[in-house]
């Protein structure tokens, strides 16, 4: 079998990373095409042994991308064509069944009630997306919270397949080795207790609220932000307004797996330096960082996140739901502070979202659309 995965772009972000941590767990032979932004996953996947396409499409209304992309499909004799992101699907979809492959997948990564990536859910939005969604064979929805909002939107039930994202949990183990060395590159004090966020620096993630919730919490509290994105300026003012800006460290965005040609923490290196992991987005699809974090062994405090309260309360005994802002938080960090460090064991919740099992179910609906008996 011989897959091509089409992805919006390559730069660090949730979708980006899982999809490289896929392709190192899938026994089927892969190539990737991107439409923009050829960035850090796009390194890190060639250096797996994956051919990586850039399309260098021009924005989205660039439609002479479709006729590239539908060549490099007929010209790779795909099997099956799977699409990432909303700007993947619309061209990726309609690209496939030119190009004559009937067996096409996509996977809703960041689907929410309002928002899909970032951008506002409209009519039109919806409406381009319902279109190119019939083409395919098969969607994808990263929880049952994706799931229920595609059935609103009208997408048939037998079209709907539910495989959560997957973590590498060896990989993201606590190590007080990496605890050390990461706080030490950072200028972060081994004795401060260390709020930590994962995500892009975006308004929808919220940080702010934990920019704010700092000023309100002792002196030996830091904040950890990691992640990239057009936020980050805003912050650093907010931090400076506030008179946190020292106690406030912005890593930009860094790699899941290590990247043996930087030597600057990777992302289970920074989990290792946090306390806890804050996630106050009030729109999440699935909620990676959460799951992330509470594979390092850490407590979690979220708005949102399906990927926890999809499952039994005692799945993630160490995972806590906050309805509100600035004060909500600053309170309960004040209390996990007050608590202690506790054991930094991973839960119940981690084993579920095993890498090996989501590329095992993935492999299940690859073997469906190709004998064609998914809903059509």
């Amino acid at each position: 079998m011989k897959a091509l995965h089409i992805i919006t772009g390559l730069g660090v972000g949730g979708a980006e990373q899982q999809l490289r941590l896929l392709l190192r767990h899938l026994p089927v032979r892969c190539d990737v095409v991107t439409l923009t932004n050829p960035g850090p996953v796009a390194e890190g996947l060639r250096a797996d042994g994956i051919h990586v396409t850039h399309l260098g499409m021009g924005g989205n209304r660039d439609l002479g991308a479709l006729p590239r992309l539908t060549g490099l499909i007929r010209a790779g004799s795909y099997d099956v064509v799977h699409t990432h992101l909303y700007r993947a699907c619309v061209y990726g979809r309609f690209a496939a069944r030119l190009a004559g492959v009937r067996a096409v997948v996509a996977t809703e990564h960041s689907l929410g009630d309002t928002l899909i990536e970032g951008r506002l859910l409209t009519t039109g939005v919806r409406a381009l997306y319902l279109v190119g969604e019939r083409l395919g064979r098969a969607t994808i929805a990263v929880s049952p919270t994706v799931a229920e909002r595609l059935r609103r939107w009208g997408v048939p039930e037998g079209r709907i397949h539910m495989i959560p994202n997957g973590i590498d949990a060896p990989q993201l183990r606590y190590d007080a080795v990496r605890r050390k060395e990461a706080r030490a590159v950072y200028g972060i004090p081994e004795d401060a207790y260390v709020v930590g966020g994962i995500g892009r620096l975006a308004v929808g993630k919220r940080f702010d609220v934990l920019v704010r919730a700092l000023e309100r919490l002792p002196g030996d509290v830091r904040l950890l932000l990691v992640g990239g994105g057009s936020e980050e300026e805003v912050l650093r003012c907010t931090a400076q307004e506030l008179g946190v800006a020292d106690r406030m460290v912005l890593t930009g965005e860094r790699p899941y797996l290590p990247d043996p040609r930087d030597g600057t923490p990777d992302l289970a290196c920074l989990l290792s330096a946090m306390d806890v992991l804050a996630a106050p987005s009030v729109e999440e699809a699935f909620g990676l960082a959460v799951l992330e974090a509470l594979a390092a062994g850490l407590p979690v405090l979220y708005t949102t996140c399906p990927a926890v309260d999809d499952l039994p309360p005692e799945a993630a005994p160490g995972a806590r739901r906050v309805t509100g802002g600035t004060e909500a938080y600053a309170r309960e960090l004040l209390r996990l502070r007050a608590a202690g460090p506790g054991v930094r064991a991973a839960p119940d919740a981690v084993r579920h979202y095993s890498i090996e099992r989501t590329a095992g179910q993935l492999m299940d609906v690859y073997t469906a659309v190709l004998s064609g008996s998914t809903w059509k």
